[in-house]
């Protein structure tokens, strides 16, 4: 049975085995059958459903509001941590490099199969079905949804933290921008007094901007014991 734990995480069975397949292949497996179709049609359903439910959730909302919302519950990081928690990245399917190149941990890539994923699950089993599994997970990894909770990204967080205790906002520097146009893969360092902090990439340079802030706050909390 393919990923047969999963699955059941997902609370449903996969009728079409290469379907789920398809979803878990990274292209550096194969190129010619891969995840990055199902991918497209997953953001397209995720981005409808979670839309929907912030409606629904918050009534009195303007639609500038609403937007900023989505845009913090649809991008890279938040899906990484929704295929994280059910922990997806044992079941990819990644080339001998890719696999050595710590692949399963990457958030470009986790994102991206869980995108897959939803896409494969809405082909099969229709859309009240992936918005189901979806609200599930979004649940319990954001159990109480407020927009100041939403809406505080990691980059603000962690300049308050250089401010206040290296007295210095950190800086993003542009590493490398790999790949065609159409899919470009960014990667940023941070740097807080010309020292490096951490290294993230992404789709665009603002979600390595946000990765990179994120892991830069997880060892400065280490470092700084806040």
């Amino acid at each position: 049975m393919i990923a047969e734990e999963l699955q059941k995480s997902l609370g449903y069975q996969f009728k079409d085995e290469k379907l789920i397949t398809e979803a878990l292949t990274h292209r550096s497996y194969s190129k010619n059958i891969n995840n990055e179709r199902l991918e497209y049609l997953g953001d397209a359903v995720l981005d409808l459903i979670v839309g929907e439910y912030l409606y629904h959730l918050f009534p009195e909302a303007e639609e500038g509001i609403l937007s900023k919302l989505r845009a913090a519950l649809v991008n890279e990081d938040a899906f990484t941590k929704l295929a994280k928690r059910i922990d997806l990245g044992k079941y990819l399917l990644l080339s001998p490099a890719e696999e050595n190149n710590g692949g399963r941990e990457k958030p470009s890539i986790l994102s991206s199969a869980f995108e897959a994923l939803i896409g494969a699950l809405y082909l099969e089993a229709g859309f009240d079905k992936a918005k189901e599994v979806s609200l599930k997970l979004i649940k319990e990894e954001y159990p109480s949804i407020t927009p100041d909770k939403l809406l505080k990204d990691y980059k603000t967080s962690l300049q308050e933290i250089t401010q206040a205790h290296f007295g210095v906002v950190p800086e993003y520097r542009l590493l490398s921008a790999k790949g065609p146009d159409h899919k470009k893969e960014f990667e940023i360092g941070v740097f807080i007094h010309d020292k490096e902090y951490a290294r993230a990439k992404g789709k665009s340079k603002k979600t390595a901007q946000q990765e990179g802030a994120r892991l830069t706050i997880e060892k400065l909390k280490k470092e700084l014991g806040i």
